[in-house]
């Protein structure tokens, strides 16, 4: 949507406010303005000083190195919650909107080859895309294999009835990612207007709650009048006749949202194990293939925004897995040729063996540690221990 405002009105308002008030703003805003090192440095001296308090406070007060580095390290952990909650949300829109095109293209062509090459009718096609909702895969798909072990059914007859099974669910998969998608558009567009609270602002200062908030009042109050000065300077009379009064602030938020989101650089933090089988499941996940009971889970998995429970609290999630997923959902060939070659080599039987064939005697394969093995083994025994020279 349109604003009134543009981000560089903002910022010139908010640097011709008073040191004090550039901090507030900077402080509200700080998922999408930076706090400088010249207001890290202010707020450090203008916290009150415990060691002064029952006496008078020295004109030069010492600022210890541990107090700007806490303070510091308090503005980077609200600036990192702050604009990864929106990263967060912007990732699963980006990899939710390819998601959608991609169950679209497949469902299309579903459609398609069950009308031109099984012959289905349209009022067929329309019935299995009612019953999508209610169709339980895995029975259903349970009876076909044994159907194709019997030889109940051809090798035709198989492709049609599977490819009805796929196409209900790829309906209820792109059911489920619309419902995702909704959600995460509204969760965007109001995380990116909330302003740090009057308690982060005080974890951060340093200062009484009831010097924040009169502080807050009167810088926020000359921030709006400075926003108000400039429209009417920038704006002609008739244009000022017809305009209508605006939330400003409200106003700030949308004009400061329509900037580019900014990507940060995540590291894997864990999750599945090993990064090996994250990026496995990630690939199923993007192809559709992962199985509708643990879709769910797994998708929650990764959006979650912190981990509940941990050692030392909440801990804030990397955002590797969504990263990943992206990159996965870019890279993936959605041409109609390849498309068709993955669905239709997803609804085909497993080839039966021929009569005749002598059966090949299994061979037992040398057991192989995987990286979680190889840690648990190394953990118990050291990695230079005598006994494990040589040995796997």
């Amino acid at each position: 949507m349109a604003t009134v405002l543009t981000p560089e009105q903002i910022e010139a308002a908010v640097n011709a406010l008073p040191v004090q008030g550039r901090i507030m703003l900077r402080l509200l805003l700080v998922q999408y303005l930076d706090v400088t090192q010249g207001d890290v440095e202010y707020m450090a001296a203008d916290r009150p000083d415990p060691r002064f308090l029952s006496g008078q406070k020295p004109k030069t007060p010492y600022i210890s190195q541990e107090t700007m580095q806490g303070l510091t390290d308090r503005v980077a952990q609200y600036r990192t919650q702050a604009r990864q909650r929106r990263e967060r949300v912007s990732l699963q829109i980006t990899c939710l909107q390819k998601q959608i095109a991609l169950s679209e293209a497949l469902c299309s062509l579903a459609e398609h080859l069950l009308g031109s090459r099984f012959g289905m009718d349209a009022e067929a096609v329309q019935e299995l895309k009612k019953q999508a909702r209610t169709a339980i895969p895995k029975t259903a798909i349970r009876e076909l294999d044994r159907k194709w072990e019997t030889e109940e059914i051809t090798e035709e007859g198989y492709r049609k009835e599977r490819l009805c099974i796929e196409y209900q669910s790829q309906l209820r998969k792109l059911e489920r990612e619309r419902r995702r998608l909704e959600i995460a558009t509204r969760e965007f567009d109001t995380s990116g207007g909330v302003p740090l609270q009057d308690h982060e602002i005080g974890h951060i200062w340093g200062i009484p709650a009831s010097t924040l908030a009169a502080r807050k009042a009167k810088y926020l109050h000359q921030y709006l009048q400075g926003l108000q000065t400039q429209l009417q300077e920038t704006r002609s009379a008739a244009q000022q006749a017809l305009t209508i009064p605006t939330d400003l602030w409200k106003e700030t938020f949308a004009a400061l949202a329509h900037r580019p989101v900014e990507r940060s650089v995540a590291v894997y933090d864990g999750l599945e194990g090993t990064e090996t089988a994250l990026l496995d499941k990630l690939t199923a996940f993007a192809s559709g293939t992962l199985p509708e009971e643990i879709e769910g889970r797994f998708w929650l998995s990764i959006v979650q925004e912190s981990r509940t429970n941990a050692e030392y609290g909440d801990k804030l999630k990397s955002l590797f897995p969504l990263q990943r997923l992206s990159t996965i959902l870019a890279e993936m060939d959605v041409s109609p040729e390849a498309l068709q070659e993955e669905l239709v080599g997803r609804v085909s039987p497993k080839p039966k063996a021929v009569a005749g064939e002598p059966l090949k005697e299994k061979e037992t394969a040398e057991l192989q540690l995987g990286e979680m093995g190889e840690h648990v083994l190394k953990s118990f025994f050291g990695e230079q221990h005598p006994d494990l020279q040589g040995r796997r």
